[in-house]
């Protein structure tokens, strides 16, 4: 992990023992999910951020493949709401400014970022964060903060009800 800037304090953290675990997760956020909802998700290379999207996606209704868009930055797919899957990654603050990424934040989709760190200043007040850390093979830890009523109430139904 290179700072804290990009694992906040977690209100809640979800434990993945396998890509199951994972899912279950994914399941239960893409159920949640209205338009304009804003999923900002950092871990370290090979965490697992691209598996989460993908999962995240299916739930959503996308019948597409979802894969990693760090070369194309921006995919949009169709599902219950329209997906907007992001990859910062190779992007620099000035550069992600210049993509009018307040329109696809703001819209009639869900907007996922993988990397949402590197554009912190560019995100909405109001969103869902998630770091995922890898603990094993195919555990993961996810350290989710909700910012905003919305986010907040989520992550506190989540953390009383579960996930399944």
């Amino acid at each position: 992990m290179k700072d804290n800037k990009s694992n906040p304090p977690a209100q809640w953290v979800y434990e993945a023992e396998d890509l199951q675990g994972t899912e279950q997760l994914a399941a239960a956020l893409a159920k949640l999910a209205l338009p304009g909802t804003v999923i900002a998700l950092d871990g370290d290379l090979g965490a697992g951020k691209t598996a989460f999207s993908q999962l995240f996606a299916k739930h959503l209704g996308v019948k597409d493949t979802v894969n990693s868009p760090t070369f194309t930055l921006i995919k949009e797919y169709e599902g219950r709401l329209p997906f907007y899957h992001m990859d910062v990654y190779r992007l620099s603050l000035d550069e992600a400014d210049e993509l009018g990424l307040d329109e696809y934040f703001y819209g009639n989709g869900v907007t996922l970022v993988e990397w949402a760190s590197l554009i912190e200043e560019l995100l909405p007040q109001d969103v869902l964060r998630i770091y995922v850390e890898t603990v094993s093979a195919i555990g993961r830890r996810m350290h989710i903060k909700g910012q905003g009523g919305t986010y907040e109430a989520w992550v506190s139904a989540l953390k009383e009800n579960g996930v399944s």
